[in-house]
């Protein structure tokens, strides 16, 4: 059962869309702005969103860019929903990265189709992010959310999770304390970047020697590196 976030801020149209969802076997989550969406994404990823370009505060694309400029949301399949049927509109929601474009009024089931074409045209990449990656004797499952470190299990809290699969699924890639903000505790954090310093402590702690795979870049950030010396 595939999971479907929509964002719409009119509330008929939202609750209409969102039954049709329902009714078709879909797990749906509706959100009237950006701020909203946002929120539930720190929580939880979907499978495929659904996005009007037509908002109150940050616009469909800006939103769109957004999920495409950060790491865990980038490969989130996106379908853009707008009244504006010109031209420019939609050749400008494809630059920015969504993967289809549908212009209202629609039919429920034109949109119930479109949305299975892109779920099928993008489950590869989606199975790519969930597969295991290992680097070294660390391997960590992000379906599962699962650690191993040499073959023995490691308990992370989600942040600390998040942290380890960038870096995992980025080796030897640097992140400055302020990208690890952005990317892991998200858009709206208001916290320091000590925070970061903080969760990279334990998380090093927590993976043993293996925790010498995390390097400090004196003056920019953190990397993981495959050497781990």
């Amino acid at each position: 059962m595939s999971t479907v976030f929509y964002v719409e801020d009119d509330q008929a149209i939202r609750d209409s869309v969102l039954y049709a969802l329902t009714a078709t076997g879909f797990t749906a989550e509706g959100f009237e702005d950006g701020e909203s969406f946002y929120a539930r994404l720190e929580e939880a990823l979907p499978d495929l969103v659904l996005l009007d370009i037509m908002l109150p505060g940050e616009d469909g694309l800006q939103i769109l860019r957004r999920l495409r400029s950060k790491e865990r949301t980038r490969k989130i399949p996106v379908i853009m929903l707008t009244a504006k049927g010109a031209e420019f509109e939609k050749v400008i929601g494809l630059d920015s990265g969504a993967d289809d474009y549908i212009a209202k009024p629609f039919g429920v089931m034109e949109l119930i189709s479109r949305i299975n074409a892109v779920l099928r045209r993008t489950a590869h990449d989606v199975e790519e992010d969930l597969d295991q990656i290992t680097v070294g004797g660390l391997t960590i499952d992000r379906l599962k959310r699962s650690v191993l470190a040499e073959g023995k299990s490691v308990e992370f809290t989600l942040k600390e999770f998040e942290v380890l699969y960038l870096f995992m699924s980025n080796v030897d890639r640097v992140f400055t304390r302020d990208e690890l903000l952005d990317q892991v505790w998200g858009y709206d954090f208001q916290g320091e970047t000590r925070t970061v310093d903080v969760h990279i402590g334990t998380i090093r702690q927590k993976l043993g020697d293996l925790g010498k795979m995390i390097k400090t870049v004196r003056g920019v950030g953190y990397k993981l590196s495959s050497e781990g010396e």
